[in-house]
């Protein structure tokens, strides 16, 4: 288990974002639901404070503060997909209830939160020791919202 843990604000909504989270990624569960023992600025006694959650192995904490604190580009989830079909589905997952497609397989979720949906293959192609391949690919990446793993590869290859 990491030692390092994100920990995500939101005003009132962490057990419910914490469960829209673990609702879309295997291996994903609740851990630990902490209620406020007194009432503090993130709510009464008995009102969820901090949800300790697991996304696919990897520890993530959301807290109730209270107060909206707007979440921004300035950090990312990326999610590494095997395939076109899960690129779909957590895309399309993300986007469900208010979501947004940003660009270059970004998304903004319901909550603000960003997450980069980005398939494992496109590592290969823009680390590729051919810089004309590798310019392909990332010219062709610039020009997509959702990334598609077909129109990568066809870069890729010329």
């Amino acid at each position: 288990m990491s030692k390092i843990a994100p920990c995500l604000w939101f005003a009132r909504e962490a057990e419910e974002a914490a469960n829209f989270y673990v609702s879309l990624f295997p291996d994903s569960r609740i851990d630990h639901v902490q209620k406020n023992i007194v009432e503090t600025p993130a709510g009464k006694p008995d009102e969820v404070l901090v949800v300790n959650f697991t996304l696919a192995g990897q520890r993530f904490m959301a807290l109730n503060g209270g107060n909206r604190i707007e979440f921004n580009h300035a950090i990312s989830l990326e999610i590494d997909c095997v395939d076109q079909a899960e690129v779909d589905r957590l895309w399309d997952g993300l986007i469900d209830g208010g979501g947004a497609p940003v660009e270059c397989g970004w998304v903004m979720d319901r909550y603000g939160v960003s997450w980069q949906v980005v398939p494992t293959v496109l590592g290969k192609y823009i680390a590729d020791p051919d810089p004309a391949k590798a310019a392909r690919v990332m010219q062709a990446l610039m020009r997509m919202v959702k990334l598609d793993i077909a129109g990568l590869e066809a870069a890729y290859h010329g």
